[in-house]
C-alpha cells in the first residue's frame, strides 16, 4: 500500500515540473530583445542583396535602333578582260630587249622593246667576226669597214603598245629569235578589265543594269567598286549565272583572275527594327531564331524573331517589331534561362562570350 502512494506522489511531482518548465520556455520567448531580431532581420536582408547582386550574370548589351539596310546579293567570281591585243613581232629577228613583265602598266604608244631583223643582225654577226680574226692591217682595215656598214644598216625596230592597259603574259624573252607573227605580250585594255559573278539562278529576277556592286577579294584591303553591265551567257552545268561588273577606273590595278565575292546592292528596307547580328541566336535544326532582351528590372527574356536582311554586322528583325532602345543582349547569352538576372559586363568581370551562329543574308 505503502508503495502505490509513493508511486503516485512521484507521478505528481514529475507532472508539477513539466508544467514550470512549460512555463519558462514560454516567458522566455515573449521577452526576446526586439532590437536583437531587426538586427538579425538586417543581417538577413544584406546577405539576401548581396547573394542578388552575385547571381546576376556579367553580359555585353546593345540597343534595338530604327534604320535602313541595303539588300544584297552575292556572289563568288573572279576578273577577266574583255579586250587583250598582243604585240607581235613585225619581221624575222632577234628580240633584243623587253622591258615589262606582267602585271606591269602601259601607257597608249609606250616603248616596250626592241627587235632586230635576222639579215642585218646577221651582217653585224659576220663582221664583228672578221674584226676578231683579222690578223694583218689590211684585213683589220676591211672589217672595221664593214663593221661601220652593218650597224649603219642595223634594222633595229621599236615595240609599242597599242594602247593602254596591263600586261597580262609573256611569249618571248630577250634574245629569242622570232618569226613574223609570233607573240610577244598580251595587253589588257584597262577599260575592259570587269569581274565576272555567279549568281543563284533564284537571284537573278533581282539584278538589273547600273546597280552598285562591291568587289571584296582575299589578302586585299581595299574593296573595288563597280556597275551590273548584265547578264553573260548561262553555263548549263552549273545552277547560276554569269553576271558582268564594270570596274570603276582608279589608280589601284586589279589583276586578271583575281578570285573574290561580289555584293549587288539590290534593294533597301527603311524604318526597320536593326540590331548587331551577334544579338541573333538559331537553331538550325529547327529553322528558328531568338533574340534574348533585357527588361527595365534587368531580367533577361528570350524573344523569337523572323530575321530579315542582313548588311554588315547589322540585322533586321522583321518581327516582332521591336521598339527602339530596347535592350538586347549580344555576348554571354547562350545557356541563359529565361528570367535571369543580368548586369552590363565591365572590365573586371568575367562574361561569357557568344557563340551565335553565322547571319543570314538575303
Amino acid at each position: 500500500m505503502g508503495n502505490q502512494v509513493n508511486q503516485r506522489a512521484e507521478l505528481i511531482a514529475r507532472r508539477a515540473l513539466f508544467v514550470v518548465v512549460l512555463a519558462g520556455c514560454s516567458r522566455g520567448g515573449s521577452n526576446a530583445d526586439p532590437s536583437e531580431s531587426a538586427g538579425n532581420r538586417g543581417v538577413v536582408d544584406t546577405i539576401s542583396t548581396r547573394d542578388s547582386s552575385v547571381a546576376a550574370t556579367p553580359v555585353h548589351m546593345a540597343v534595338v535602333t530604327r534604320g535602313n539596310l541595303a539588300v544584297i546579293v552575292s556572289g563568288p567570281g573572279r576578273t577577266d578582260a574583255l579586250d587583250v591585243q598582243k604585240v607581235r613581232a613585225p619581221f624575222t629577228g632577234t628580240l633584243q630587249s623587253l622591258d615589262v613583265v606582267i602585271g606591269d602598266r602601259v601607257q597608249g604608244g609606250q616603248q616596250i622593246g626592241t627587235i632586230i631583223s635576222q639579215a642585218s643582225q646577221a651582217a653585224l654577226n659576220g663582221a664583228e667576226v672578221m674584226l676578231r680574226d683579222a690578223r694583218t692591217a689590211t684585213a683589220r682595215s676591211d672589217a672595221e669597214r664593214a663593221l661601220v656598214l652593218a650597224k649603219q644598216s642595223l634594222i633595229e625596230s621599236p615595240l609599242r603598245a597599242p594602247r593602254a592597259g596591263v600586261i597580262v603574259s609573256r611569249g618571248a624573252s630577250q634574245g629569242d629569235l622570232l618569226s613574223p607573227g609570233d607573240s610577244i605580250v598580251s595587253i589588257a585594255s584597262a577599260s575592259s578589265i570587269v569581274f565576272v559573278a555567279h549568281i543563284a539562278q533564284s537571284d537573278l529576277q533581282r539584278i538589273r543594269p547600273g546597280q552598285r556592286a562591291t568587289i571584296e577579294a582575299p589578302g586585299r584591303t581595299a574593296s573595288a567598286e563597280g556597275t551590273v553591265h548584265g547578264l553573260l551567257p548561262a553555263d548549263t552545268s552549273t545552277m547560276s549565272v554569269p553576271v558582268r561588273i564594270d570596274l570603276r577606273l582608279s589608280d589601284v590595278v586589279v589583276p586578271i583572275g583575281l578570285f573574290g565575292t561580289a555584293h549587288i546592292t539590290v534593294g533597301a528596307r527603311t524604318d526597320i527594327s536593326i540590331v548587331p547580328s551577334a544579338a541573333i541566336l538559331r537553331d538550325d535544326v529547327n529553322g528558328t531564331a531568338r533574340v534574348a532582351v533585357v527588361d527595365s528590372v534587368g531580367r533577361a527574356h528570350w524573344v523569337s524573331v523572323a530575321v530579315g536582311v542582313q548588311q554588315g554586322s547589322s540585322s533586321e528583325i522583321a518581327s516582332p517589331r521591336l521598339a527602339s532602345g530596347t535592350r538586347v543582349i549580344i555576348s554571354g547569352q547562350v545557356g541563359l534561362p529565361d528570367g535571369s538576372r543580368v548586369t552590363e559586363a565591365t572590365a573586371d568581370s568575367t562574361a561569357i562570350t557568344s557563340e551565335g551562329a553565322a547571319p543570314a543574308t538575303r
